[in-house]
């Protein structure tokens, strides 16, 4: 190989969702570790810029609705994170397991989790039942007697929450059942739901896919293969965000 072909071979840039179909596990982790900020670029390369920063030091500062990172996912604990990603990011993931009340068939909150952009849980609270619990729906849910009855009051839950989603990008699946049960909105132009992405979408022939689905196509992995986890299933929905974070962007706003 000649010197201008070595360097036009080192200046290649992998594309994304070529890469992503293949199930490349190195790759996603370096675009979702190591995102680049979104540019104008209609070409369609990404423009990866390497910076570095100095270290800063960690400082102590509480939340009374961030949990102390109990909750890691396997993959980001083996990266080795410090502190600071453990904080509460601009892009956060949310998801709810719900039991049923009245008939059964009527969804009460019964537990909300949040990650960060890193996968970091920030966020993770049972809430007592308000009524009473006609079905648990443990077998999809997860959720025991135990867990409510040593759970936080709704009040306290969504105002917490409130609070960490104001102002920030919502990442999560079926997002609308999720704020429903905690009767709150959030701004459009703030939500990013994997369930209505047009790109996810065509996995499914453009029916709705489901979180499992896009996790084992594009992520190459499996979830939800007995009980859900509520920390599980909103980092899967931010690792798929994150991964095609700037393709979704770009297709938002050129849609509004």
């Amino acid at each position: 190989m000649d010197e201008k072909s070595r360097k036009n071979t080192q200046r290649m840039i992998p594309h994304t969702e070529r890469n992503a179909s293949g199930r490349n596990w190195e790759i996603f982790k370096n675009l979702v570790f190591n995102v680049p900020p979104l540019n104008s670029d209609t070409s369609g390369k990404e423009n990866i810029k390497k910076k570095s920063s100095p270290p800063q030091k960690s400082r102590k500062k509480h939340h009374p609705s961030v949990v102390n990172g109990d909750h890691v996912s396997s993959t980001i604990e083996e990266e080795g994170f410090d502190e600071n990603k453990k904080k509460l990011t601009k892009q956060v993931a949310m998801d709810c397991e719900m039991v049923g009340i009245g008939d059964g068939t009527e969804s009460m909150i019964a537990r909300v989790s949040i990650v960060n952009r890193h996968g970091f849980c920030v966020y993770d609270k049972y809430v007592k039942p308000r009524e009473p619990v006609q079905d648990y729906r443990t077998e999809v849910s997860g959720i025991r007697p135990h867990n409510l009855q040593d759970g936080e009051e709704f009040e306290v839950v969504q105002k917490e929450v409130a609070d960490i989603l104001k102002g920030r990008i919502l990442v999560g699946h079926a997002l609308k059942h999720d704020l429903d049960v905690l009767y709150l909105s959030h701004p459009r132009k703030h939500l990013r739901d994997t369930s209505r992405f047009k790109t996810f979408k065509k996995l499914s022939r453009g029916n709705t896919p489901s979180l499992k689905k896009l996790t084992h196509e594009l992520l190459g992995r499996e979830i939800q293969t007995g009980e859900h986890n509520s920390i599980e299933d909103a980092t899967a929905a931010m690792q798929l965000y994150m991964l095609y974070r700037n393709k979704w962007e770009l297709e938002f706003y050129s849609t509004r």
